[in-house]
């Protein structure tokens, strides 16, 4: 199910027939206390495990993690490793496009980073100008926004947020011993946000380091929601790939 595992011979005979998703993450600050390869944790896991539930019912494979972003805005705290908005996507396409050379027709980027997200989503688009493929790219918390809203009703702290709860939770359960203790506090003013949709999106030059990097309060999470989230998300994002690949006609 890997595609790094495969012959050439076993890739070429496979491709035309099988869904290959590609997981897009990111190398980048996470507040004092997460490794700055959170973002590559989580979207892998989530790729590997949603595919392998995927698999039950399609033939699918996992291409290799792509662990940077376009993580710019992460620079001033050191500890990123970054490509700036063209680099990025310049890298995605290419890489993208040398999977259809490969003879893959229907390709799905799974993303694990905020920073990339409008990116995958252009890169997706315009392969499938280009090209006669079936493309998809979605955020994972976007596929799984009502699942994760679910186990978290009434819950303390926005999602996903960065380096917050929530992403404190996910490396609860995936990563332990990389939590750096103890774990931030902060007081929260402002409600949770539920809404996936605001009315207008707002850049403030510096806006990243008025709240030190990491958003609502890390010391909230726990190992038992961390797996409740993933749970939640690994079936959404499989659901999500096997709609894509039955969605698809050649």
């Amino acid at each position: 199910m890997l595609f790094q595992e495969w012959t050439r011979e076993e890739c070429l005979a496979k491709s035309p027939h099988t869904l290959v998703v590609m997981p897009v993450g990111a190398t980048e600050q996470h507040g004092p206390h997460l490794p700055v390869g959170t973002d590559h944790f989580a979207v892998e896991y989530i790729a590997r495990l949603a595919a392998a539930t995927a698999a039950k019912n399609i033939p699918i494979v996992v291409a290799p993690t792509l662990p940077f972003g376009c993580s710019q805005h992460h620079i001033p705290f050191g500890g990123t490793m970054s490509l700036n908005t063209l680099t990025y996507y310049r890298v995605l396409y290419e890489l993208a496009e040398s999977l259809i050379h490969a003879g893959f027709q229907r390709i799905f980027i799974v993303n694990g980073h905020g920073g990339n997200q409008e990116l995958v989503q252009l890169v997706a688009r315009d392969l499938a100008l280009m090209h006669p493929v079936h493309f998809a790219a979605a955020s994972y918390w976007v596929t799984a926004w009502e699942a994760m809203i679910k186990v978290s009703v009434n819950g303390p702290s926005r999602m996903p947020g960065h380096a917050g709860m929530f992403e404190t939770c996910l490396m609860m359960a995936l990563r332990p011993d990389l939590i750096l203790k103890p774990l931030p506090h902060r007081e929260i003013k402002d409600p949770p946000q539920l809404s996936l949709h605001p009315r207008y999106r707002t850049e403030n030059h510096g806006s990243w380091q008025t709240f030190d990097g990491y958003t609502d309060s890390p010391d909230l999470a726990s190992e038992d929601l961390g797996k409740s989230y993933l749970n939640a998300i690994v079936h959404s994002v499989a659901g999500a790939l096997e709609e894509f690949f039955d969605s698809v006609t050649l």
